[in-house]
């Protein structure tokens, strides 16, 4: 490190010793120099500081304008979360609502299945013994379980349903014999006679033209004659009125027929109009023990038969049963069979019309 003394420079400079005047001089050069660039420095300072202010100026005027785009797209996510929630409380609701509605629709498809399902048995059974009845039932051998005209006495008494006619199998039943009448006595049993027959056959061609196309409507030349010659004689009563709505309930399958026992009798439902009486057919008018009373479909009224009114009834309804049951396909015999069976239902129907029927013996 070297020292340099100024004023020896001086003397070498000036030839000899530095005066007063130039010392001033050079002071006054530096202060004007040193003033010079204070000021410059200032306005520099106070330019840097005009053009920092205008920069945090525009750095808080752009801030500003963040903070309110911040502030907007804070209230547009609110209202989109809000929305959001909304949106799934909704779907929720719904999707609740809509399990809701297919639990309940479930329950009530099973139900109905169950129902449905307990309707087909009962359906199925009725069928194979409607089948087993018919198919063992011929011309030559009926069935005496579907013809209750033919069933013993001692077996008489019991309801019976069949094609939709609800009767009893007994023709008499339920009551005492009349005080003053004899008892009928007991008679034995003959061996019949062979029965010859001979077929008509515009009769059979009438039915083979039927049951091509089978139907309970009397507009076919065999049901026309059948109910010309048979049904209207066998249902035709004194009183014509009611004897046509038997005969449209008969058609419509709607007719019951129910034994009347006299301890029954005080226990009727007071819902019940009852025609005719014990003692008085409603349909003959005629003053007979009546052991039977029918009922047209839904109607709330009882009227009291005779047994000759009662006989006349089942005979039409058998034979509307048997049509029922070839136009079902239920009857599996060959057409000739099931003619000689037809003219065999025609058969009671004329006997019943003419007062014939049987009653218990004993």
């Amino acid at each position: 490190f070297i020292y340099l003394d100024p004023e020896p420079k001086s003397r070498v400079e000036g030839g000899g010793q530095a005066g007063p005047t130039s010392g001033r001089d050079h002071g006054d050069l530096s202060r004007h120099r040193s003033s010079s660039l204070e000021i410059k420095e200032k306005e520099i300072r106070e330019k840097g500081s005009e053009i920092l202010r205008e920069q945090l100026d525009a750095a808080k005027r752009e801030l500003k304008l963040k903070d309110k785009e911040c502030e907007r797209l804070s209230q547009v996510r609110n209202q989109l979360e809000q929305e959001l929630e909304e949106l799934t409380a909704s779907l929720f609701e719904e999707a609740h609502k809509m399990v809701h509605e297919a639990n309940v629709k479930q329950a009530a498809a099973e139900k109905q299945l169950k129902e449905a399902q307990g309707k087909i048995d009962v359906l199925q059974a009725e069928v194979t013994a409607l089948k087993t009845l018919v198919l063992t039932s011929t011309p030559s051998s009926p069935n005496r379980q579907l013809h209750p005209q033919l069933q013993p006495s001692g077996t008489r008494g019991a309801y019976k349903h069949v094609g939709g006619h609800v009767r009893n199998k007994s023709a008499s039943g339920g009551f005492p014999p009349s005080p003053g009448k004899p008892e009928p006595s007991s008679v034995s049993i003959q061996p019949a006679a062979k029965e010859d027959r001979e077929m008509d056959s515009v009769l059979y061609a009438e039915f083979l033209m039927w049951k091509e196309n089978p139907s309970v409507e009397h507009s076919s030349a065999f049901l026309s004659r059948i109910y010309r010659e048979d049904i209207g004689p066998c249902l035709s009563f004194t009183r014509s009125e009611l004897s046509q709505l038997v005969q449209s309930a008969v058609e419509n399958n709607s007719l019951t027929i129910e034994p009347v026992a006299m301890s029954a009798l005080p226990m009727v439902k007071a819902s019940a109009i009852e025609c005719g009486g014990p003692k008085k057919c409603a349909l003959s008018g005629i003053s007979r023990l009546c052991q039977h009373r029918i009922k047209l479909g839904d109607k709330g009224s009882y009227y009291y038969i005779s047994p000759s009114s009662r006989t006349r009834i089942t005979a039409v309804c058998n034979f509307f049963t048997y049509i029922r049951y070839i136009q079902q396909g239920l009857v599996r015999h060959d057409a000739e069979q099931m003619f000689w069976e037809v003219m065999r239902l025609r058969r009671e129907m004329t006997v019943a019309k003419l007062g014939f029927y049987l009653t218990d013996q004993g």
